[in-house]
Parts: C-alpha cells; structure tokens; sequence
C-alpha cells in the first residue's frame, strides 16, 4: 500500500459554511514500517509516559525525541524512528524500535510501559424515521437540539470520500468557534498557507500525517498530501449515518428507496483514518488508534464513535495493548463520549467487546423493513424469501441441488465452488448450517464462475442479507421452505424456478430483531457490568458509500453489522450534547440506557436471532432500542466520574501499579477491595448471588426541581428485590440521592441467569435499570 495512496484531492472554491470532516490520516498499517519491509528486524512500539507535567506540547514533544534520541543515538534517528507524539489525553509516543531498543527504553527513567503495537479490525433510509426522528414533523427536542448544531462527531473509520452529497455543506450554521484543530495553535484558518490541516474548499479540512515520521505534511508548499478517500465505504458509510446531509429519493438500484441522512444533519465530522485495507480485511492499528483518540481530545470533539473492536479474548482495561479502552478512558476524563461496536461476534454469548464501563457500547438490531422476493416453482406453488435481486425476472429455469452418493456426508452452501459445473445453467438450492459473514457470497461467487444463475439458502432466519451482484439472485429461505422445495426437486423430472425481482416493504408486520451477528454479554472481562449497553439499527442500513470505480451508478448501498449501529447512536449523542453541554459521559450514557424501548417502537415484543430465536434480553440489548425523544428527558441520571472508574479498577483486584499505568498517575487503592456491585451504573447485574446482597445506586434529578419518584421493582424469577427508601423527593436544595439495594435467592441450585428491572417514576418519567441475576451454590464450602 502506497504511503501517499495515490492521487491528490482537488481543489474546490466554495463560499459555502464548513463543513468539517477533519481526516487525519493516521497511518501506521501501511509497508513502509508495520509491515517492516525496511527493516526485518524493527516493529512499532508504544512507549507510555507518566502524567504530563504541564500543558506545552511543544515541549512535551522535544522531550519524546530527547529520550527516543538518547537510544538511538542521535536527534536525526529519533525523527526518522518516531511515529507518533502523544501530547494531549496523555504522554508518551510511538516509535520503530528493535526488540532490544524497546528493552532499553523500558529500563529509563520517567517511561512506565513500553508494548508491542496491536491490530483491531473494522467491524445504513429507513433507520431514523423507525427510531421517530423524522426529518419533518420533527418533535419538541428534535428542535431544540437544532439537529445537532455546533456539535463535532469524532469518527475512527478507514477515511471519507469527501465529493459525496452527503457531506453537502448546504444550511450549516457557522463554525463552532471552541473547535481547536482547525490549524495549529497562533493559526487561523482564513490564513491556512502554512497550516498543516488542510482546507478544501470550504467544505472540510484535511490533516495529513506522514507515518514515516509523524510530523505534518506541508500541503499547500509540497502542493500534494496524502489521499483521505476511503477505498472500503466503511467510513463514508459511518459518517453518513451520524451526520449526513439530507439526500431525498435515494436507494440503491430502486431498493429502499426514501431520504437518506445522518441523525445529527447539522453537526460536524472530524474523520481520523486509522484503518487500512489489507487481504486480510479492514485492519486498524493500536498506534494509529491511541493518537486518534489524543488528536481527537485536543481537538474539542463532543463525541468519539468507534466501528472497531478487537478479536476476542479481549484485553483487559489495565493491559496497555488494549487501545481503545485506554484511549476512551482519557477522553472520558476530558469529558468526551465514547460510542464504541459491541463487535459482529454473535450469538454465543460473552462475545461482547468495547466493554469498559466508561465505554457506550452499542449492539445492532434490524429496522421494520423487509425485502421480500418471490419465489414460484415449476408446480405453480409460491413462496417468499428475502434477497437484495434488482435485476430481471429470470423465467422459469433449471432448479438444482447437490445431491451425494449414499454413506457420504451432504454439501452445504460452504462446499460449492468454481468446479460444480452441474451448477450451469441452474438456480442452486443449498443448505447452511450457520452465518458467517462473507461466505455465502464467496460461494455465489464461484457458481456464478460456473455457470449457475442464482442461489437459494436455506438457514436460520436473520434479517442480515447478501451482498450478491445485483443480477444475481440469493434468496435467503428458511428451513422448512427449503424442505418443500428440495420434495419438489426430487419428486419432479425436470425441476423449474422462477425468481421474480425484490420488492421493498416498510412497517408491519415487519418486527424488530436483535442481529444474529451481533456479539452478546455477559461481558467477559467484567461480568458484573453489563454490556452491550444499548442497541440501534445496524441491519441492511443505506447509506452513501465511497464508488470503487468512479463510474459507478451506485452512489449509496446497504451495510450491516455493529459499525452501522454505533453512529445511530454517536449521532443521538450529539443531539444530546447539544441539548445538556453540562451533562458528563456517564449522565448522558444512564439517559440512554434508562429510556431505551423494551419493545419495538410499534409495541411488539423484540426478538433475538441465534440458533432459535428467543426473547431479548439484557444481555442482547442492554437497556433496549435507543430512543432520543425520552433519553433527551431523563428525569434522573447515574452520573459517574474519573473516582468511580478508579472504584471499578479497583474492584476488579487489578494491581496498583497497572491501574497507575493506566491513569498515568500514581493511585493506590483501599486496604479492603470495593464491591463492583457499588459501581453506580445504570443497569444492575449481579453474576454471582451466594447470599443475600446489598449494595448502593445514587440517582440526580435532572428534571423538575419538585419532584417525587416511586420504585417499581419487577424481580427475576426466583429473586427477591428490595429498595430503600421506595420513595425520592427532591427539591432545589436535595439534587442527588442515594438508595440501598438488597437482592436475595429462593432458587436451591445454581441457576443461569434471569431478568427483571428496577423503574423509578414520576408518573412522566420512567428511569428504568434492567437487572440480570445468576444465583449461584457452592458445591464445597
């Protein structure tokens, strides 16, 4: 992959208001130096420093290479080595080092951790309008929150494609004036000559980093920089969803047809690419992250949204690999929100990734829209399937299936390939046995090759479909429809199909899933905090996407997964942020989780996709489906701070000197090890109940001044819940409150888990905390 990446973007005149997508081009997954083609021997190395000492990044950043320069030998060596400076959420700096230099550094004074860099992979018309933010009528908050107006939305993506009409300028209001990163500090943006992030236009800005030294790259003197544009759509997608521009009558190829535009249409995007596409797919590196996040801090953002998420095992928060925990957590502290995919793991549960408790971790559900697809047997006998198919009908046609010999194991889809030449000619109907993303179009892919003219899947229903070439039909059928067309095939001399072109239907009786693909608690790390923590449409999202091939017709396309999902949210955030700018990262993280629906906002109960569908529960959707009308009016809130994430530290045994690390800070914990059940989170998860158990929530009113709340408790099956005191009364000089929570167990054997919930109400508001207990008995005493 080519450091520059290719082309230059050109230059456009435009007196328009900015819009900002500030892409920094952060690119450590590049041959130069990740992959080490220079030097076998060398890699990428993050070096953690101690707390800052003060504010002058300069110095800070003189004082990187000093030390760097002290093991490589000379100052011309610690710039060509240095990577990266971390100057703002924390300090240190990253480097190509040898694995003997980076010893050597970990043994100076003044540096607390040195470690390995770490790869993280990438994990959109309808969706707003199914959550009621309507793009007219729009509601009491919808209008006071001005559509997000001077709010700035951080994206860590694979970069942008900045010609799309999504990021049309048209009817922003004008700059916000506290945005720090439009130019280096004693910079205006009027004189950007000599300003290393770059104006186009005056559309967005574009900070370029070469990563072969980390140091901004000139553009305007060198008359070149280095591409923002994104080859995969993956950020382009992102980005669109939590603050794209209002484009009506969009669809792709008369699919979904409607206006396509971000939650947050008035809001800015600062675009940090920190993700490359390799063979292996989208890959994002720990290096390139961390300095998103302090770049991202400088540079005022409300809000960080995060497609990405590591492979599980995840790290745990105190382990210096895991980047986006570490990152998020100075951020936090600095008052930013950060969104973050709960990853594309599921069903198994303890899949979930991005589980920090000062994370928002977002799972993906589906929208009330279907694609349903025709499907007419030789016989005359008609069924429904779902398909994204948009060319012709195909006429009846060959109907085939790969039938084996006696004694031999049957082929599912997974098994056919460019060699199955009986395929040709045909519309193949084949078995799976379970999603993977990816393979069901690799094997239309080699039928296609082979001749075959369309493909029928028979697996577990999911409303995650096929991204197949547009003429090329794969119908997803379940099981059941399967077996009555596999009778048919073998009952009937000259099997026929015929597949008709899909069609797009929106509302009922279409129901709201959680996605197959979509990673499920309990959290692995920490179980007693509960994750995902609230769920948003990710499923078949449409939205605009960067054209591999500039010709192309196909302006927008429809994505899933959990990347769709966290910028639904990211984009409420920033409505939220607009509407409460006093509010902290965990006060308007407790708004979300405690107003989100339990059923779908038609009124029908949610279901969760997996092996067999099954009731959702907290453990697929946190609090449930985020809903910006109610989390915009709270009530009350959980709040949180920096004290109680080191409460949580704490409590969970980790060593001081790795919880110092992460803080950057020396921090010493109590002599007798905090209760997580304390953490004063807006859910209530108790993984392990022994014995009865009391622990303590505090709640403050961000509603009416005058206000009384009631409990209504709704227990687990089995477990009995008590709250002191049942009644809160709050006035101008009584703003928090605290309430003490005994759970106990009638279950006589170790159970899994069951659910229930624990509301506050004042008759307006309902503050719900969804509550998961697992009794548990010892076997030895």
């Amino acid at each position: 992959m080519s450091a520059t990446m290719g082309a230059s973007l050109e230059m456009k005149k435009n007196s328009a208001t900015l819009l900002f997508v500030f892409v920094s081009l952060i690119s450590i997954i590049n041959e130069h130096y990740l992959l080490t083609a220079a030097d076998p021997k060398s890699n990428v190395y993050i070096i953690h420093m101690g707390q800052k000492q003060h504010e002058d990044v300069k110095l800070l950043k003189k004082t990187h290479h000093e030390l760097l320069a002290t093991v490589l030998g000379s100052k011309e060596e610690s710039k060509r080595a240095m990577i990266y400076s971390y100057k703002h959420g924390f300090s240190g700096f990253a480097a190509k080092l040898t694995k003997t230099q980076a010893q050597t550094i970990s043994e100076l004074p003044g540096v607390v951790l040195v470690i390995p860099n770490q790869l993280y992979k990438v994990q959109t018309t309808r969706s707003w309008d199914y959550l009621q933010l309507y793009s007219r009528d729009q509601t009491h908050f919808e209008q006071k929150s001005k559509s997000g107006d001077g709010a700035i939305i951080g994206l860590l993506d694979t970069g942008i494609w900045p010609e799309s009409e999504a990021f049309s300028d048209k009817g922003l209001g004008p700059i916000p004036s506290r945005w720090k990163g439009v130019c280096e500090s004693g910079q205006n943006y009027d004189g950007a000559k000599h300003c290393n992030r770059k104006l186009i236009g005056a559309r967005y800005f574009i900070k370029a980093l070469v990563a072969e030294y980390g140091k901004p790259y000139n553009a305007t003197e060198a008359g070149d920089y280095l591409s923002p544009r994104d080859s995969s759509g993956h950020g382009t997608h992102t980005s669109t969803i939590a603050a794209g521009s209002s484009m009506a009558n969009r669809s792709y190829n008369g699919l979904g047809v409607g206006t396509v535009r971000g939650g947050a249409t008035q809001a800015r995007v600062a675009m940090y690419k920190v993700c490359w596409s390799l063979p292996a797919g989208g890959m994002c590196a720990g290096a390139d992250i961390l300095k998103a996040f302090d770049e991202a801090v400088r540079d005022g953002v409300d809000v960080v949204s995060v497609s990405i998420a590591a492979d599980v095992p995840s790290f745990h928060e105190v382990d210096e690999r895991s980047a986006i925990a570490v990152g998020a957590f100075h951020a936090v502290a600095q008052g930013v929100v950060v969104v973050c995919s709960a990853g594309n793991a599921g069903p198994s549960p303890q899949t979930v990734q991005n589980a920090s408790p000062w994370i928002l971790t977002v799972a993906a559900s589906s929208v009330d829209r279907s694609f349903p697809t025709l499907v007419t047997l030789g016989s005359n006998w008609t069924t429904t399937g779902q398909a994204m198919f948009t060319g012709s009908e195909t006429g009846f046609i060959k109907l085939a299936y790969p039938e084996v010999p006696d004694l031999k194991y049957p082929r599912d889809c997974k098994s056919l390939r460019e060699n199955d030449t009986w395929t040709a000619g045909s519309v193949v109907l084949c078995f799976t046995s379970s999603f993977k993303e990816g393979y069901i179009e690799d094997t239309a892919y080699w039928i296609q090759k082979a001749g075959a003219l369309g493909l029928i899947v028979a697996e577990n229903p999911t409303r995650s479909l096929y991204s197949c070439s547009a003429d090329f039909p794969c119908v997803q059928v379940s099981y059941d429809i399967a077996m009555q067309i596999l009778y048919y095939i073998r009952t009937t001399k000259s099997p026929k199909v015929r597949i008709s072109p899909t069609k797009t239907h929106d509302g009922r009786p279409v129901s709201t899933n959680l996605a197959y693909f979509s990673s499920r608690g309990p959290s692995s790390v920490a179980p007693a905090v509960l994750k995902p923590d609230i769920a948003a449409p990710g499923v078949n999202i449409l939205s605009a996407v960067s054209p591999s091939d500039p010709k192309t017709k196909n302006a927008f396309a429809f994505m899933s997964g959990t990347s769709m999902a966290t910028p639904h949210v990211s984009g409420i955030v920033a409505l939220l942020k607009t509407l409460h700018p006093d509010w902290s990262p965990a006060a308007i993280k407790s708004a979300i989780v405690t107003t989100a629906w339990n059923s779908d906002p038609s009124g029908e109960p949610i279901f969760a996709e997996g092996e067999t569908m099954k009731l959702a529960d907290p453990f697929d959707y946190g609090g449930g489906i985020v809903n910006f009308n109610r989390a915009a009016d709270p009530g009350l809130v959980y709040d949180m701070g920096s004290t109680d994430y080191i409460h949580y530290l704490c409590s969970m045994g980790y060593e001081t000197s790795a919880i110092s690390q992460l803080r950057e800070h020396p921090t010493s914990c109590p002599s007798k090890r905090p209760s997580i059940l304390d953490l004063n989170l807006p859910s209530i998860t108790i993984p392990s109940l022994r014995r009865t158990t009391s622990f303590r929530r505090t709640v403050t009113n961000v509603g009416h001044v005058d206000s009384r709340y009631e409990a209504v408790v709704n227990p687990p099956q089995g477990i009995g819940i008590s709250v002191r005191p049942r009644l809160l009364i709050f006035n101008s000089t009584t703003r928090a409150i605290t309430f003490k929570v005994t759970v106990s167990s009638s279950h006589r054997v170790t159970t899994g888990y069951y659910f229930g919930s624990l509301t506050w109400t004042d008759g307006v508001h309902s503050v719900r905390s969804p509550i998961s207990v697992r009794t548990e008995i010892k076997v030895f005493s």
